[in-house]
């Protein structure tokens, strides 16, 4: 019997250049299926970057990035082809013009009553409802992303400065949220953050970027966790 694959992704020799400025530089990095990755790193270290291109929304200026074992497909003008299986958090195409409650209704009609008592009961996140889309602040509109993200059903799903403006409550639900994704879908997660307490006790594996370039790759405390209790 062949074993089964499990690389998801796979990057060699990438660069990303914007007007001769290196922006990112990864020799090799290999992403495993079923895993929950976190991207560290400060302000301009290439997180932003390299999320949008792992999603299909930028693409390299050299080297290889693979998805599946093949590289992204593109269209007659060049454009990537994203794969529907691949949820980039923030990218979702939102009418702006309606209330969050409204578009809520709108989007998931036969569950919206269960989505704003899972999601939005607390005492910020409820302040939410009654704003138009276009009008939410960052925070606000992070936690609309990830509401939407927790209620998709990817096979990868990729979200940038996870939980950076939630409060503990909000943090708490995404982290479930996405931990119950991974474990009965057996989702690819990958988030990236410039805070370490976000991502050290959530994430398996962790990445830390510092000026375009990966400086080590560490497991996170999730999986000594894990193997912990797999040791008693």
């Amino acid at each position: 019997m062949s074993k089964k694959p499990t690389l998801i992704y796979e990057l060699k020799n990438l660069k990303k250049v914007y007007n001769n400025n290196p922006i990112l530089s990864i020799g090799r990095l290999q992403i495993h299926r079923g895993t929950v990755y976190g991207i560290l790193g400060p302000v301009g270290s290439g997180k932003t970057t390299l999320l949008k291109m792992l999603a299909g929304c930028d693409m390299q200026s050299e080297g290889k990035l693979q998805y599946n074992h093949m590289e992204f497909q593109r269209s007659w003008l060049g454009k990537i082809k994203v794969p529907d299986e691949i949820y980039f958090a923030g990218n979702h195409n939102y009418n702006k013009s309606q209330i969050v409650k409204s578009y809520i209704d709108f989007c998931f009609p036969n569950k919206s009553n269960k989505i704003l008592k899972q999601y939005f009961n607390g005492s910020v996140s409820k302040r939410i409802l009654p704003i138009k889309i276009q009008h939410l602040s960052p925070g606000q509109k992070s936690w609309l992303d990830t509401v939407f993200a927790l209620e998709s059903d990817p096979r990868v799903l990729i979200q940038d400065d996870f939980a950076s403006l939630f409060d503990s409550e909000m943090q708490s639900i995404a982290r479930k949220g996405l931990r119950k994704m991974n474990k009965n879908l057996g989702t690819t997660i990958i988030l990236s953050s410039i805070n370490s307490n976000v991502l050290r006790n959530f994430c398996s594996v962790i990445i830390y970027l510092e000026n375009g370039h990966i400086i080590k790759v560490r497991s996170g405390n999730s999986r000594n966790q894990h193997n912990k209790r797999s040791n008693k």
